[in-house]
């Protein structure tokens, strides 16, 4: 199973942001990270699980920690209700970052990702590696 961390990062809310992920099979590792120049955090969290599924080759079965709710949720209680109304929250309101959810939405079929919530900044190793990366991208986009 490929082990994956991925974050985002944004300097104010929005700003300039960047967004990473940490990828192993137990015994490669590989980063990526990028910059964004005026974004949000989420965005950020969001189009780093994208980068990851989108460079993931010949691998279905996928285990992602992220320390955004926001996404983890989303994928796994919010997506499918969005979908059927029609891209409004429960709230009757447009979801945000829908462009993103899309393109998440197409990716997700293709793999079976278990996916995992970790507090951000609690010494995890590998989750503070992504937001090393993610906020070093941040600072690159200023």
């Amino acid at each position: 199973m490929l082990k994956v961390w991925t974050d985002g990062s944004c300097l104010g809310n929005p700003g300039p942001g960047g967004w990473a992920f940490v990828m192993t099979d137990g015994i490669k590792t590989a980063e990526q990270s990028g910059p964004a120049k005026d974004t949000t955090n989420n965005r950020m969290e969001l189009t780093a699980v994208i980068i990851t599924l989108t460079a993931i080759k010949n691998t279905k079965e996928i285990e992602i920690t992220t320390d955004s709710e926001y996404v983890k949720n989303g994928v796994e209680k919010w997506l499918q209700n969005w979908k059927k109304n029609g891209w409004k929250t429960a709230a009757k309101k447009p979801v945000l970052n829908r462009d993103l959810w899309e393109q998440l939405d197409t990716l997700l079929p293709n793999f079976n990702i278990n996916w995992h919530w970790v507090r951000g900044h609690t010494g995890n190793p590998m989750n503070e590696r992504c937001d090393e990366l993610a906020r070093t991208a941040a600072i690159m986009a200023t």
